[in-house]
């Protein structure tokens, strides 16, 4: 589904995500100009047109009246340094033409629940695979889990068997040990936030607020 980077309207201009609609039933306003005194106006126009759409839910972000909406989810920047314990590194399969695809499944299928975690398409492929850093991870033929880490950013991160996270992200931090490594989190993720923390990552800001209308 198409998304609208400026949906402009009488009571400013918002930037209209609407891709995740047929994934999730999820929609997200970014505002880039409220008039004063107009935010609420401009929500309700952006959120009719989203559930026009299709959406069943619709977030916002990007003005400081929003504080008033309830929250839905905050974007947590986190950071750390690899350091892998040699014991928890299983194998490192990196993903190719021919496994691309059910390496994408995979992700989707395991941030399905996650808040904010975006759907990856087929046309996401080819970025995939632009640059190494897309992996497999597996322990005497078991899939563990998945990881996405480039350019000392871990931007997916995915376990298949239940206790898994702890050596899938190990594994991943090998590629870049004693390397600074950055990410991104849902504030709701508690599960996630935790196993990182006690790999000695630390959050260092938030990205934004995305509140529910």
């Amino acid at each position: 589904m198409k998304d609208f980077p400026f949906f402009a309207t009488e009571f400013g201009v918002a930037g209209l995500e609407l891709r995740e609609i047929p994934y999730r039933g999820e929609a997200y306003i970014r505002i880039r100009e409220a008039l004063p005194g107009k935010l609420g106006q401009l929500v309700g126009e952006c959120a009719s047109f989203c559930r026009m759409a299709g959406a069943e839910r619709v977030y916002a972000q990007g003005h400081p009246e929003l504080s008033g909406y309830p929250l839905h989810t905050a974007v947590l920047e986190m950071r750390g340094t690899a350091q892998p314990e040699e014991e928890k590194v299983a194998c490192l399969f990196p993903v190719t033409q021919e496994t691309v695809s059910r390496w994408r499944q995979l992700c989707n299928e395991a941030m399905g629940s996650v808040d904010n975690a975006a759907t990856l398409e087929a046309r996401d492929e080819a970025d995939i695979l632009r640059e190494p850093g897309a992996y497999f991870v597996h322990d005497n033929g078991r899939l563990l889990g998945i990881g996405w880490l480039r350019d000392g950013e871990l931007l997916a991160l995915a376990a298949m068997e239940k206790g898994a996270g702890e050596r899938v992200l190990h594994t991943m931090m090998s590629l870049a040990e004693g390397e600074p490594i950055r990410l991104e989190v849902a504030s709701t993720n508690t599960k996630a936030i935790r196993l990182y923390e006690r790999l000695g990552f630390v959050t260092v800001g938030e990205k934004s607020r995305w509140y529910r209308v």
